[in-house]
């Protein structure tokens, strides 16, 4: 080749690159800036009494495997952020799923000014939240000392900024948290290792090594332990129950730490550390890099149409809904998956997810995280089986092991929605025998870990009362996770497991009283149990009969046949919001926070604060009058949803809540799922632009959208008339457009005919 041809060709080269990277610096400068709506202090609130959203600020990527969080409350308290609170006592590493579970792998980093104190309480400082900034990618705050303290997230680590006074010795002072502890110091590197194994549901092997790199010299270093609040000058190490370690700066610093930690070892926490952290010269760096990452993300939903409260209320969700399960893998230094097991202690290879009880979420959250991170769904429905394998049971509620907390067996509604929208990377008969062995035996954990009285299900067709507390509850979610056993038997061709499952998974029947028009509690002899539709407890599991009648997912169609046909089910459902907003304790004996939540909404029974209930307004598409789900739905959202601290209606529950917002506000609603199909409500933005993983985009729009316009005059899918209520997972995936014309009346004559209602199981 002749030295022309070459430089021709380099000189192309050379265009094309200079092209590329025109075209992805326009695309990155396309983004909108959607970070900018997020609250992170949205529902936060919250106490022990009465949720907001029971949050707390998280700082942190989308699925991370650490988060990290401002501290108001005392180590080990569930509530570890007040908005109502006036000090902050320390930053920590967080993991927490619900303040009724608890944290696990907790340390905490604060700073501290003038003379050197450790104690949690001695140590804590004032601040305003004027003065605080409350973003996932960024959280900052100036104390009223003149302390300011900033820190973004990576998947696995944290980088952190502490800016002292000109005047005043400044230190930071690590904080063990509760159990074990171990700190060594390292002045050279000006490095501070160890490992916490703190948590209530952590196996006695577990250990979170971390290690935290300072960028400035100590002047003098110790430990202390958070018992006696006693410091060792000097000291390079130490062990035992709350140790900690405190160093301290120069006067008037400003010191970078960088910080992570790992289930594996100290080594793999270096890793890590490198690998996230290690080209990031600055917190600027790191916070770029985070706010990036989440405005992808957030772009993947582009609303369009509301105001700037409608902007932050969604986006605030959108963020909560994206930031359960954790993950509880890490990457060797090939960047391969493995992970320290909370199942069995071994070390595997492959990827594990944690943190997330499917009671609160198979519902809405992972819903619509299959239509956002399919690929990561696949990999999350192939960890449900390894844990299985490894500690003998299906997660129900994993923190990070089991728990067992709440009922019902729904890791199998999770395995068939995935299989239903075309996520298929697990062995479906592994998943039916992991299933078939969760139904048909009780487990060592908690009431969702196997089935409490699972042979009297089988023999009688229920769970008896007062044997069971919460016996009604249990039969229904039993019968819907039978019925998804069933599905995912029937897709894959399993006939023995689709016999097995389908004998079942009409059991609701056996708990509906015609006499009464509720689902009741039944005693062993078939004969029913007191009742009082206003009672909560006893037979139904933080709720009672108004909120636990409608949980017939799988078969609305039979269960509008039990209350006597369509005209009937419609009026049940109108009396919910109707009747007096009455609580009676019950078998509680006092008022619990859902009760006060439900109370505070003055929407009669209808209890948006908790999961039952929340998907009985789209249930109005079953029984031919979808204007009413459009009406009821647009209500919710505007009465119960803002992006404050006081943002949520009940507790958030690992994105649950939010994603129930999020999906609704799109417009769509998944009612059953272990189906393909999405209901629809009614839109809260005049258009959404879906991004799909495959570069598909699907897009709702609402022509003439309004506070007043809620209801769907007109429909077309990708330009063809469409009178269904619903529409399917495909449509959305294969991209299209969603075009709805919105009046302020009703249309009565749309969405009527049979054909148009989602799926029932009797319709099939």
């Amino acid at each position: 080749m002749n030295k022309n041809n070459k430089s021709n060709i380099k000189r192309l080269f050379t265009a094309l690159i200079l092209i590329a990277g025109i075209s992805i610096s326009s695309q990155v400068s396309a983004q909108k800036d959607l970070v900018k709506y997020v609250n992170t202090l949205q529902g936060t609130n919250s106490t022990y009494e009465l949720s907001w959203g029971n949050t707390y600020p998280t700082t942190a990527v989308p699925y991370p495997m650490h988060a990290w969080s401002p501290q108001t409350g005392k180590n080990g308290d569930g509530w570890k952020y007040k908005y109502t609170a006036t000090t902050i006592r320390g930053f920590q590493e967080t993991h927490q799923c619900s303040p009724w579970v608890g944290d696990y792998g907790v340390f905490s980093l604060m700073p501290v000014l003038g003379k050197l104190v450790v104690g949690e309480e001695e140590r804590a400082l004032s601040f305003k939240h004027e003065n605080e900034v409350g973003s996932p990618h960024y959280y900052k705050v100036k104390f009223d000392n003149g302390i300011t303290t900033e820190m973004s997230p990576t998947t696995r680590s944290v980088h952190f900024r502490f800016s002292y006074p000109s005047t005043g010795d400044a230190y930071v002072v690590l904080d063990g948290y509760t159990k074990m502890s171990d700190v060594k110091i390292d002045p050279k590197n000006k490095r501070i290792t160890g490992y916490v194994n703190n948590g209530a549901f952590v196996p006695k092997e577990f250990m979170n090594y971390f290690v935290i790199q300072f960028d400035k010299p100590f002047t003098a270093y110790g430990t202390w332990n958070n018992k006696d609040n006693q410091t060792v000058s000097g000291q390079l190490a130490a062990s035992g129950a709350g140790v900690g370690a405190y160093v301290q700066f120069k006067q008037g610093v400003k010191v970078q730490v960088k910080v992570t930690s790992s289930y594996i070892s100290h080594e793999q926490a270096m890793v890590t550390l490198q690998r996230e952290l290690g080209n990031h010269k600055s917190l600027e760096d790191t916070k770029k890099a985070a706010r990036n990452e989440w405005n992808t993300l957030l772009n993947r939903v582009l609303v369009e149409g509301g105001t700037e409260e409608d902007m932050t209320t969604f986006y605030s969700c959108m963020f909560r809904a994206n930031l359960f399960s954790h993950k509880f893998y890490e990457e060797k230094e090939n960047g391969e998956p493995y992970y320290f097991s909370p199942y069995d202690s071994k070390i595997h290879d492959g990827y594990m997810f944690t943190d997330n009880g499917f009671w609160d979420t198979f519902r809405s959250q992972f819903p619509l995280t299959n239509i956002l991170h399919p690929t990561m769904q696949g990999r999350y429905m192939q960890a449900l089986l390894d844990a299985q394998e490894q500690c003998g049971w299906l997660p129900s509620w994993s923190a990070p092991s089991e728990t067992g907390g709440m009922i019902g067996n729904h890791a199998i509604s999770l395995l068939a929605d995935a299989w239903a929208k075309g996520i298929r990377t697990f062995d479906p008969e592994q998943a039916l025998k992991a299933y078939a062995h969760e139904a048909m035996n009780k487990g060592p954990w908690g009431g969702a870990n196997g089935r409490f009285l699972w042979k009297e299900y089988y023999q009688i067709g229920y769970i008896p009362y007062p044997e069971s507390m919460g016996s009604t509850a249990q039969t229904l979610e039993y019968a819907y996770d039978d019925f998804c056993g069933y599905q995912l038997a029937k897709m894959t061709g399993n006939k023995f497991y689709q016999d097995i499952f389908g004998k079942q998974m009409y059991n609701y029947k056996n708990v509906y009283d015609p006499s009464v028009g509720f689902m009741r509690g039944r005693k062993i002899d078939g004969s029913w149990a007191d009742f009082d539709p206003y009672e909560w407890g006893g037979p139904y599991c933080e709720g009672n009969a108004w909120h636990y009648t409608w949980s017939v997912f799988h078969d609305v169609k039979g269960l509008i046949a039990l209350m006597g046909g369509d005209e009937k089910f419609v009026a049940k459902i109108d009396s919910v919001f109707s009747v007096p907003n009455t609580i009676k304790y019950g078998t509680y004996g006092t008022k619990i926070h859902e009760m006060l939540e439900m109370e505070l909404a003055k929407m009669g029974q209808y209890a948006q604060g908790n999961q039952p209930i929340q998907h009985m307004i789209y249930l109005y598409n079953y029984a031919g009058q979808p204007w009413k789900t459009q009406y009821w739905i647009r209500q919710v959202m505007d009465r119960l949803y803002n992006g404050t601290e006081n943002g949520y209606p009940g507790d958030e529950d690992q994105g649950g809540m939010s994603s129930w917002y999020v999906l609704s506000a799109l417009g769509i609603y998944s009612v059953c799922p272990g189906t393909d199909e999405y209901v629809l409500g009614s839109p809260k933005f005049s258009k959404a632009t879906i991004t799909l993983e495959n570069g598909n985009k699907f897009i709702i729009e609402a022509n003439n959208n309004s506070k007043d316009n809620v209801y769907i005059r007109s429909a077309s899918l990708n330009g063809n008339n469409h009178t269904r209520n619903f529409i399917k997972y495909s449509d959305i995936t294969n991209g299209g457009v969603l075009k709805l014309e919105m009046s302020n009346q009703p249309e009565k004559n749309r969405g009527t005919a049979l054909s148009d209602r989602p799926f029932s199981l009797s319709q099939k």
